[in-house]
């Protein structure tokens, strides 16, 4: 399985939510949604989710093992940084 695209699709910097990504891998298979937050421990991937009962959120999809986890996250923050970094206004909601 190889992650084939990383798109940023809003990018914040104002609140602890600071990015909306999709990945999509193999060139076949998309997943939206996927949120990069800013926690008291610095930043952190947070899968897709809906919310279940009042207060409890639970994931859509998700990596099963630490390595799959370890990759998307390394892959995430690497985009991340670079759309921080660009000085094109397109990432930056309005």
């Amino acid at each position: 399985m190889n992650i084939t695209d990383v798109r940023i699709r809003k990018l914040r910097e104002d609140g602890k939510m600071k990015a909306v990504v999709s990945l999509t891998f193999d060139d076949a298979f998309v997943v939206h949604d996927i949120k990069v937050i800013e926690g008291q421990n610095g930043l952190f991937v947070a899968m897709p989710s809906r919310k279940v009962g009042e207060a409890d959120y639970r994931d859509i999809a998700h990596p099963i093992n630490q390595e799959t986890r370890t990759k998307i996250q390394d892959i995430i923050f690497e985009a991340y940084e670079n759309a921080k970094n660009s000085t094109v206004e397109e990432y930056f909601e309005e």
